[in-house]
């Protein structure tokens, strides 16, 4: 009898349960918009006719004064029997926008001799034609280090991201200096960061130039801020930065178990006082620099695993109202787009925007649907620290070569795009309806079937054809991504990801249950009560939120009864 009564008592406790879930989740749970591709074609490797036979990895770009500027990491020219000729710490090359999206043009070339058929071997010759040590040049002590070493041990300069425009005909980047020991007696210090230098660069009629800003701005101890990305946005509308800058500068590095984000006035980027840290928790920027090494997901910008990637705004192309900006977000629809590759060596691209839909708190600015509710412009680089990012979804799986994953994945915004620079970037005596660039990528996709800037997206990555650290191969490789036509909100299924050969796949993976963005101490809806967004970012409970809950409902009433 007494057992029949808890039996009773447990099936209206769980009638009343599924009740009250049945009424809460909905309300927990909004809707999140997601990105669609419809189509990815695969460009094959870049082509470097220049060079007889070319090894390099990275693979970085930015438009500078009319030309598309490429960046490669540590360079290899080889002749015809796979011969070293040279090896360089980095390079660069530019685009000619009327031959194949595919070719580029080296810089510092020369005729280094004939092979034993007499057939010319041309290479990049680092000291002679490039620079001192490299395209970015090398100090005296570091190139005389080098040079004492003989290769068994040396200091890298490798670019490691895009340039970040600061007008149309300049460019600056943070750049990892490392310590490479190629027979170290610790298999895990064969690469050691000594810190970020800063670049400028600049394009001549001779081929682009690089300077070096001094030594190390960012000592190798810090988290590797720029190294990810850099923004250039105004200066902020709550606490701007030091000093009578008209500009901010955002920079996003890759720690150990996320990206965090510092910040310092464009005319004091040289020095590193001047820098002050985004806290999570408090959601303000302070002096203390967050340590390389924290777990702690409460205080990392963005919780994940990153190597190398892309930030950069995704601009619409037709004039929209605010309504509809509030339940659209994504691609060409004015908002910034992340794309990067994580290190779980799975040569997957994965992408995010930031959500206007998502405040992290109450702000008199920023509100949703961005700055005063219409959206946000390139400028508003402060938007990336008052909205939460998306959740993780695929954007191409890229197909590896022979020697292992791949690496180094980077978006190039400045093909299928005439609004790459933001207007400000544009000299005051440019009319409004001229401040644009060409069209480049027109060799594949004319602007008339694009269907709008920013459609269409290049990527590339590095691919080891051989793999290897003193005989590895590498080659970049490039493809194009179709983003699908501009999507509204969705019922909770994120991207279909495009497989390696091309096109997509149906049906989309579930969100990431994985710590997404900053934790607000307060009002982001379950955030505070799970400890992070991968939750609440997620549109559809699955079974273990529901059974939760449940649990918490049913406990609460069982004391009752």
């Amino acid at each position: 009898m007494h057992m029949e009564s808890i039996g009773s008592q447990l099936r209206t406790l769980w009638i009343v349960v599924g009740l009250v879930t049945s009424a809460i989740v909905p309300v927990l749970c909004e809707p999140w918009t997601q990105l669609s591709v419809k189509n990815t074609t695969l460009l094959g490797p870049q082509l470097t006719p220049d060079v007889t036979n070319v090894s390099r990895d990275g693979g970085y770009s930015a438009l500078i004064n009319d030309n598309i500027v490429w960046l490669y990491d540590d360079t290899e020219c080889m002749g015809y029997t796979g011969n070293q000729l040279s090896f360089i710490s980095n390079t660069a090359a530019v685009a000619d926008p009327n031959q194949n999206i595919s070719t580029v043009k080296d810089f510092g070339v020369v005729m280094v001799g004939s092979d034993s058929h007499g057939r010319k071997e041309y290479a990049i010759l680092a000291n002679d034609t490039v620079g001192t040590g490299g395209w970015i040049p090398f100090q005296p002590d570091e190139l005389q280090f080098n040079n004492k070493m003989k290769g068994q041990e040396r200091v890298a300069i490798w670019p490691g991201t895009s340039p970040t425009p600061i007008s149309t005909t300049q460019a600056f980047m943070y750049a990892p200096l490392v310590y490479v020991d190629y027979q170290p007696q610790d298999p895990s210090k064969e690469y050691q960061a000594r810190g970020m230098t800063l670049v400028t660069i600049t394009v001549l009629s001779s081929g682009p130039i690089a300077a070096r800003e001094g030594d190390l701005i960012i000592p190798g101890t810090e988290v590797a801020f720029g190294g990810f990305a850099t923004l250039l946005g105004f200066t902020s509308t709550t606490d701007p930065s030091s000093g009578n800058d008209t500009r901010d500068v955002y920079l996003l590095g890759a720690a150990n178990n996320g990206l965090q984000v510092a910040r310092v006035g464009l005319d004091n980027v040289e020095t590193y006082t001047d820098y002050s840290y985004f806290d999570p928790q408090s959601l303000q920027f302070s002096e203390t620099s967050p340590d390389p090494n924290i777990s702690d997901y409460t205080q990392i910008y963005l919780p994940g695993t990153f190597t190398s990637g892309s930030v950069f705004y995704s601009k619409e192309t037709h004039e929209i109202a605010s309504s509809i900006l509030l339940i659209t977000a994504g691609p060409y629809f004015s908002t910034y787009l992340m794309i990067y590759l994580n290190r779980m060596a799975d040569s997957t691209f994965y992408v995010r925007f930031l959500d206007l839909n998502q405040p992290l708190a109450p702000d008199p600015v920023w509100i949703q649907g961005g700055k005063g509710g219409e959206g946000i412009v390139q400028e508003d680089a402060e938007a990336l620290v008052k909205y939460a990012w998306s959740p993780q979804q695929t954007l191409y799986s890229s197909p590896p070569g022979k020697g292992g994953f791949n690496y180094a994945g980077t978006a190039h915004p400045e093909y299928f795009n005439r609004q790459y620079f933001a207007e400000s970037l544009y000299s005051q005596s440019t009319p409004s309806d001229q401040r644009q660039n060409a069209w480049y990528g027109s060799t594949i996709l004319s602007e008339d079937e694009a269907g709008g800037d920013g459609r269409h997206l290049l990527i590339s990555w590095t691919s080891q054809l051989q793999g290897g650290t003193d005989n590895g191969i590498y080659q970049i490789w490039l493809a194009k991504v179709e983003f699908d036509s501009i999507p509204g909100k969705s019922t909770g299924t994120p991207l279909s990801a495009p497989s390696a050969s091309g096109g997509t796949t149906s049906g989309g993976q579930q969100p990431s249950k994985t710590p997404e963005n900053m934790i607000p101490n307060s009002g982001s809806r379950i955030a505070t009560v799970f400890g992070y967004h991968g939750w609440e970012d997620s549109c559809i409970f699955d079974a273990f939120s529901h059974m939760l809950l449940s649990v918490i409902v049913a406990s609460g009433l069982a004391l009752l009864l």
